[in-house]
């Protein structure tokens, strides 16, 4: 049973663009000819069946323009492919960048979509040429393959994973790089050694030098037990729901970060 109020459904996210961006971030389209901040992330970024997601919520605390360029499921390569999108990031007087796992990359084993970073497109002859029983014409999601790889042995999946990770690491380091001298990375579920799929606090603290401060958020127990009560969203996406903050895990990440990107501005 999906908890949403009669009459409700899926949200209307307002998808707008920014410059000659191909990205459709959510909107309302904001002003951004004077002061702005830059958001940059996944599904929470975005704030996916959440009325009013941290990037909203900082935007009214603060009185100042949020550009809202979370991607649903991106990782940095969203950012790294799309010029307009990065240059609109590269000019915020500061910018909110979330930690976003390391499966949604495309490597030497794999391809993703270019702009939804979760979808698996295609093994490459290296991986094939490792994992030959397993049928990849049947993986969509890059979360699916991680667990089909993973469960075929440790050892096996292990350097694979390290490559995965040292990649992410470069990746995240050029984006960080192409941004404003104000950097904040937000850490969403972190708080312990494992975060986002094959992130880890090590991954986090290599980073920790490109940015002005780092903001772990770890949603409390009330914010979990909330569930999905507060959320919007259609019957058929009640599961994906359940896999992402709610509308008090936002509240309490965006009062993780407004002292920090106060104290930045």
């Amino acid at each position: 049973m999906a908890f949403v109020q009669p009459g409700d459904g899926a949200l209307d996210y307002f998808p707008c663009h920014y410059g000659a961006s191909r990205l459709a971030f959510r909107g309302p389209r904001r002003d951004l000819t004077g002061e702005y901040i830059a958001m940059l992330g996944g599904s929470e970024t975005y704030g996916r069946f959440v009325i009013a997601p941290f990037p909203a919520l900082v935007e009214e605390a603060l009185g100042i323009p949020v550009a809202n360029l979370g991607c649903q499921n991106a990782g940095p390569d969203v950012y790294l492919a799309d010029r307009a999108a990065l240059e609109v990031a590269a000019a915020a007087h500061l910018a909110v960048v979330q930690v976003t796992g390391a499966q949604n990359l495309t490597n030497r084993y794999y391809t993703v979509h270019p702009r939804r970073n979760d979808r698996f497109i295609a093994a490459t002859p290296l991986l094939r040429s490792l994992y030959r029983e397993v049928d990849f014409t049947e993986i969509h999601f890059t979360r699916h393959l991680i667990a089909v790889l993973a469960g075929k042995g440790e050892e096996r999946f292990a350097p694979i994973a390290a490559e995965m990770k040292a990649l992410w690491l470069q990746r995240m380091q050029a984006l960080l790089q192409r941004l404003p001298r104000r950097r904040v990375l937000l850490w969403m579920g972190g708080g312990s050694e494992a975060g986002p799929g094959l992130v880890d606090r090590g991954m986090v603290e290599a980073l920790k030098p490109l940015a002005s401060a780092c903001v772990e958020v770890v949603a409390s127990p009330a914010a979990r037990a909330e569930g999905v009560r507060a959320m919007r969203f259609c019957p058929a996406d009640e599961a994906a729901a359940r896999d992402l903050p709610g509308a008090a895990a936002h509240r309490e990440a965006a009062e993780a970060l407004l002292p920090v990107i106060e104290a930045l501005l």
